[in-house]
């Protein structure tokens, strides 16, 4: 940023004349307010990168049963990035390839609004809370240009220092993942599913992703550590949350098509009787059992560290969330198999 903050106190210090010259003031003000904000960053992950998401998708779609393909295959056609997604398929996609690739990349839609022009953020802690959002609980359909970032994840407080715990905001991925199966399975008009429909693709992946589905609180953390985005880590990824987001893999969506679709089938095949859990209530609560017993686990220790991670906790990483993503994909097409008319 070019403009010194001593510049800043100088315009403010003027002795302003009129009350149009106060406008301009004014609107200065809130454009370095900005500014700032976008040089300082504001802790905001929550979500799974986007190789996570279209390994689950990929997974998914490839367990749908024809009648569902077809239905789902139209419905992400009204989706208004349909086209841009239409020009990241690799050359030499057969026509059910591109329709596997544009199911994976819808996947991916709900985080690709945080940072387009069009949407804004609503709600405080940059767009993370649900207080101060004009609408929360809105299904609008893609009329609605808020980002709804709250609904990525359901933060349930656990304290294994007896701390008090605080209430899990509301609305969160669990009620939005209820509300959003309920209309693919309604007379709404597709529009609504479409909207519906991606951001059950995003949010299905969410929920199995242990720090989607829980916060650590403590003493001196009394509101919880924001799913492990305040967890501190020596090395790259810095922050315990950012460790678990890029355990499928890293790299833009449309650069890792080819490479999900490779390793998305090497995955082993989930364990049948837990993939016929169709509550997602039941899925919050493993992720969140899940976060207990595996991700806060030491190397991980009390307090915000920095810590180390070793290859053993690496290694149960991986293996956690080689199963949580077969899981999602099962269930994710258990969904919209018997839920999307």
């Amino acid at each position: 940023m070019s403009l010194a903050f001593c510049d800043v106190a100088s315009v403010l210090s003027f002795d302003v004349a009129n009350a149009r010259r106060q406008v301009v003031i004014d609107f200065v003000i809130r454009l370095l307010a900005t500014a700032m904000l976008a040089v300082c960053g504001v802790v905001s992950a929550h979500a799974w990168d986007s190789y996570g998401h279209m390994s689950v998708a990929c997974v998914a779609y490839q367990q749908l049963n024809p009648q569902a393909k077809l239905r789902a295959d139209d419905l992400l056609k009204l989706n208004p990035n349909f086209n841009e997604w239409s020009g990241w398929i690799p050359a030499g996609m057969s026509s059910a390839e591109t329709n596997l690739a544009i199911f994976m990349l819808a996947s991916t839609w709900a985080d690709e609004i945080k940072s387009d022009n069009i949407h804004t953020n609503d709600g405080a802690r940059n767009g993370d809370s649900p207080i101060g959002s004009p609408d929360p609980t809105a299904n609008a359909g893609y009329s609605d240009m808020m980002r709804h970032k709250y609904w990525h994840f359901v933060d349930q407080p656990f304290a294994p220092d007896g701390s008090s715990l605080p209430a899990t905001p509301t609305p969160n991925a669990q009620d939005r993942i209820a509300l959003f199966r309920s209309v693919l399975a309604s007379t709404n008009d597709d529009s609504l599913k479409s909207y519906d429909l991606t951001w059950l693709l995003h949010l299905v992946g969410d929920v199995h992703q242990p720090l989607h589905c829980a916060t650590r609180v403590s003493s001196t953390a009394t509101n919880g550590d924001n799913g492990g985005n305040s967890v501190k880590l020596s090395g790259s990824p810095n922050e315990l949350h950012a460790f678990w987001d890029d355990v499928p893999g890293t790299g833009k969506a449309q650069d890792v098509i080819k490479a999900v679709i490779k390793s998305a089938n090497k995955l082993p095949a989930a364990d049948p009787t837990l993939a016929a859990k169709s509550s997602e209530s039941d899925w919050v609560m493993e992720s969140f059992q899940a976060a207990q017993d595996t991700v806060y686990k030491p190397p991980i220790l009390a307090g915000n560290g920095p810590f180390t991670l070793t290859t053993a906790y690496k290694k149960k990483a991986k293996t956690l969330v080689v199963q949580r993503m077969a899981l999602a994909g099962a269930r994710l097409a258990n969904l919209i198999n018997n839920e999307l008319k």
